[in-house]
């Protein structure tokens, strides 16, 4: 039974069930002490010298010459001794045997992401743990990690964002979006990513960033944004433009406004449905292709509607939960 209990520890734990046929001898009293011994004897017999795991030889020499010193200094108390000995000793084997078990099991481990979600009708804040501060415009999300790759600071946008980016030469910061990354070591800007939307946005309002290829798209070269640059992804053409703003345009929402500058009703209507989380239904094509300059503070709904409605020749209703935008007749 002994060399089957060995043979058990000793053989490499390719498959599941290797793993748990040698987690199932912890669990079966009548091998306790088999265990314990080749498990003591696999311990004195470590030679890992990987950085990864402690080095148990040492640790259990260790701690034993210390159990050793400290009954020569009692020797006076060496019936009490002897007994708390033996717990030490069997204290010591079992912090050792469940730190070496737990190599012997160890599994490649996941990266840990932290997420965040805004959803629509809001827009959330972000303080990160580098200090960093995102905003997250109406359904949006975020995934991060501070300690990537590389010791690189990531962030996987679906959505849109504005950053304040702490600076850190030493830690990138890059943020993944469907077709490229952004990187930066410090700086602020705005990445408008939505997988609804035809285009993708990436606004700079201060410092630099570097826009690279990710594995969906291939950009013909790396992209370097300077402040009021502008790019503008047009995923159904694939083409790339670069232009020059005004970034407040673009980054406003966070302030809780929003800045409409020639702006066609077709995609007025989808942020209206996202900053104010309802649903609107266009009955007349037609009036999509109007344009529409304007700013939204503090108004709700209905009332931005009216200003729209004074502005252009539109009507709405509330049908239920919807919103029914025709010609005005």
């Amino acid at each position: 039974m002994k060399e089957q209990i060995k043979n058990i520890f000793i053989r490499e734990k390719k498959t599941e069930s290797d793993r748990q046929e040698m987690l199932a001898l912890f669990h079966n009293p009548e091998d306790e002490f088999e265990v314990k011994e080749i498990l003591l004897e696999n311990l004195l017999n470590e030679k890992n010298s990987s950085s990864e795991f402690p080095n148990m030889k040492f640790l259990f020499n260790k701690l034993w010459r210390n159990i050793e010193q400290k009954q020569k200094q009692q020797h006076n108390k060496k019936r009490y001794l002897g007994y708390w000995t033996k717990i030490a000793a069997a204290v010591i084997i079992g912090l050792l045997a469940g730190a070496y078990v737990a190599s012997l099991i160890r599994t490649k481990v996941e990266p840990v992401y932290y997420a965040a979600h805004s959803p629509k009708g809001s827009v959330s804040q972000l303080i990160m743990p580098d200090s960093s501060i995102v905003f997250l415009n109406a359904d949006s999300r975020v995934r991060y990690r501070m300690e990537g790759k590389n010791k690189i600071r990531e962030v996987y946008l679906e959505g849109e964002a504005w950053f304040d980016v702490a600076r850190n030469k030493k830690k990138p910061f890059i943020v993944h979006t469907p077709f490229y990354d952004v990187k930066v070591t410090g700086t602020q800007f705005n990445i408008k990513a939505y997988e609804s939307d035809r285009e993708l946005t990436t606004t700079l309002e201060e410092g630099q960033i570097l826009i690279q290829s990710s594995g969906y798209f291939r950009l013909a070269e790396d992209i370097i944004l300077k402040p009021g640059e502008q790019m503008v992804l047009d995923k159904d053409s694939k083409e790339v433009s670069i232009k020059n703003v005004n970034p407040e345009w673009f980054t406003s929402w966070k302030d809780n406004k929003l800045i409409f500058v020639n702006m066609d009703l077709k995609e007025l209507m989808v942020l209206l449905e996202r900053k104010y989380g309802v649903n609107i239904e266009v009955k007349n094509k037609e009036i999509l292709k109007l344009h529409f300059d304007g700013t939204i503070k503090n108004e709700s709904i209905i009332e931005f509607l009216e200003i729209i409605k004074k502005a252009l020749p539109i009507d709405y209703k509330v049908v239920g939960q919807k919103i029914e935008i025709t010609n005005s007749k």
